[in-house]
């Protein structure tokens, strides 16, 4: 299982919002590069950078930051934020990026997201799928987890089927500390083989990476608030 050590950034800054508020803010003291810097040195291979304010802003918002840390590393990054068009993938690759993740534009717009899969190959796409458990349902959510498709995961998993990278969160689990929701998970396995799964919020400590059967697992705020060693979970993940 591929680990991806995260780091979410406002206006350059480390931060994390407590299930996706942005009136419910953690600041961390690292610089973004000096942060990445620890994560290779703990052994990691992988980052997860989401720049928060181009999700906010429907379009990439801190480009000069993320060129910059991708031209900075040995890592390779997996970016995040606002990103909706060929154009603001074609530039985040070009930055040294190594895939873009696309979310909202993959629930709203497949005919468009099939064209990025096709364009840049599905090595260099992650989908992502931000759900709410409604009656036992995982109803997929978008803008910055601001509005509420109608659509289940399986509803909108099913329009890629040329798809290779999803990752999936659980928006109730994320940042809370109270462990992944390893039923969803691992249904996701089961029916979207075609896919490599990465689990997103609530990963709160080594049992729990040994509980999951995804492909990856995104470290957040565990690792943050020092709950989870990164090169002690990188061990447990190989």
């Amino acid at each position: 299982m591929i680990l991806y050590p995260a780091m979410d950034l406002i206006g350059g800054r480390i931060v994390r919002l407590r299930q996706g508020r942005f009136d419910e803010v953690t600041f961390y003291a690292p610089a973004p590069a000096a942060a990445l810097a620890s994560f290779a040195e703990a052994g990691a291979e992988w980052a997860h950078v989401v720049d928060l304010d181009g999700a906010k802003a429907g379009e990439p918002a801190q480009h000069a930051l993320l060129a910059g840390l991708a031209g900075s590393t040995t890592l390779k990054l997996q970016v995040a934020g606002g990103v909706r068009t060929a154009g603001h993938v074609a530039a985040l690759l070009d930055a040294g990026a190594a895939r873009v993740v696309v979310g909202s534009l993959a629930v709203r717009d497949p005919e468009a997201t099939s064209v990025l899969l096709e364009r840049f190959g599905p090595e260099r796409i992650t989908l992502s799928l931000d759900v709410r458990m409604i009656d036992g349902v995982p109803l997929v959510a978008t803008h910055g987890w601001q509005e509420d498709s109608g659509l289940s995961l399986w509803d909108v998993a099913a329009r890629y089927p040329a798809a290779r990278h999803l990752l999936l969160t659980d928006i109730g689990r994320d940042g809370m500390l109270q462990g992944p929701n390893h039923e969803l998970l691992a249904e996701a396995v089961t029916r979207l083989p075609h896919l490599a799964v990465q689990a997103s919020g609530g990963v709160t400590g080594l049992s729990d990476l040994d509980r999951l059967t995804t492909d990856g697992a995104i470290l957040g705020r565990a690792m943050w608030e020092g709950r989870i060693d990164l090169a002690e979970a990188l061990r447990a993940c190989r």
